[in-house]
């Protein structure tokens, strides 16, 4: 099927990424998921090759493409069931953070580094007890002198344990009432005190990716760290987050295609009952069900991807794509799941990975229960 928003060159960027990431990923996966993180040099290693901040101006060291491109490498990514490289994080919603509301000096110093991989960035805005209420935040960074304190505490951060830059969702006016006052502070960990990673967290899916808690006590950072202006923070986060739910839509959807063709394969090569698994018709009408549920999230985010490159994704289109793509996803590897048997409860098989891995798709990036709510103001 091809795609209103891809073409040639963005097809062999796909290509390109998927030999990369079954070359240097997929292979050592089990190591990565026991130590909780991909290997540094995985990073380096898809810098080399222009798999990081694809869609950032050549000049500050990105490949000077566009969003195709990097839902492109995305959709790569997740189709070969690569959980543990936190890319969608750091060149899909980081380096746009940057490049949107960074100063000239900021870009200059932050985004080469994070093109080459030399430096891993993670954004910081989920709270014990705050989950997705910004209004909660606790975290706060105060002005002293030509520094920001910063003190509190952050947790489900991706890329945490390895962020040499992190962007601190904070309170520096912490007077101002709900969501006033909130800032976007950069931290660049190598350079300060008081900074501590707590425990890279276990979860039930994505065993690899580097999920942390991260605690600030005291840490100064000069006020030039400031990311756009004071007080504009929440402004900046619901500026972005239309396209952090839209990677999630465009993970979800490449999962749903992965599983599909995983089960037909297996399905067509299964002998039961004196033939394959596919004869049988409760199968081919499980499977049938599954093509249209996939043709459909394909259509849906593709439109969303060509709104989104126009610039005109609204918010609630956006949490529609997040929310129904996500909910989709879960229950179309379910089915294809069912399908598998016993082995479809083995860790060892594909499928079995992405019903894991899949699941944290209805809670990050704004629970779908919030996806609702944002949906029906917009009614």
């Amino acid at each position: 099927m091809t795609h209103p928003w891809a073409d040639a060159e963005t097809a062999a960027l796909t290509e390109m990424a998927r030999k990369f990431f079954l070359t240097e990923s997929v292979p050592h996966r089990e190591k990565a998921e026991a130590r909780k993180h991909v290997d540094r040099e995985l990073w380096r290693k898809a810098g080399a090759v222009g798999l990081l901040c694809a869609s950032i101006p050549e000049e500050y060291g990105g490949g000077g493409g566009t969003l195709a491109h990097e839902f492109a490498i995305l959709s790569a990514q997740a189709s070969v069931g690569e959980t543990g490289f936190g890319n969608q994080v750091h060149s899909g919603i980081c380096a746009h953070y940057i490049n949107a509301y960074g100063s000239e000096e900021q870009k200059r110093r932050w985004l080469p580094g994070m093109a080459s991989g030399d430096l891993v960035c993670a954004i910081a805005m989920t709270e014990p007890g705050c989950g997705s209420d910004l209004k909660a935040l606790r975290t706060t960074a105060l002005r002293e002198g030509d520094d920001f304190v910063i003190n509190g505490s952050k947790t489900f951060i991706t890329n945490g344990s390895q962020a040499d830059l992190v962007i601190v969702v904070c309170k520096t006016d912490p007077a101002a009432p709900g969501v006033h006052g909130v800032s976007l502070v950069v931290v660049e960990t190598a350079a300060v005190t008081g900074y501590t990673v707590g425990r890279v967290l276990d979860k039930a899916g994505m065993h690899a990716s580097d999920t942390a808690e991260l605690f600030f006590d005291d840490v100064r950072v000069p006020v030039g760290n400031l990311l756009g202006e004071a007080g504009k923070g929440f402004i900046q986060t619901m500026k972005q987050l239309p396209q952090e739910r839209l990677i999630i839509g465009v993970w979800g959807v490449a999962v749903m295609e992965a599983a599909l063709a995983e089960t037909v394969a297996y399905a067509k090569s299964r002998e039961a009952f004196g033939g394959t698994l596919f004869d049988l018709q409760n199968t081919r009408f499980v499977l049938a069900e599954c093509a249209t549920l996939a043709r459909i999230a394909r259509v849906f985010v593709d439109d969303c991807i060509v709104k989104h490159m126009r610039g005109e994704l609204d918010n609630a289109t956006a949490s529609m794509a997040k929310y129904w793509v996500s909910e989709t996803q879960g229950q179309l590897v379910d089915k294809c799941q069912q399908l598998f048997g016993g082995y479809g409860f083995m860790w060892e098989y594909p499928i079995t990975r992405m019903a894991a891995d899949g699941r944290v798709q209805r809670i990050y990036g704004g629970a779908n229960e919030l996806m609702k709510e944002l949906i029906a103001r917009s009614l």
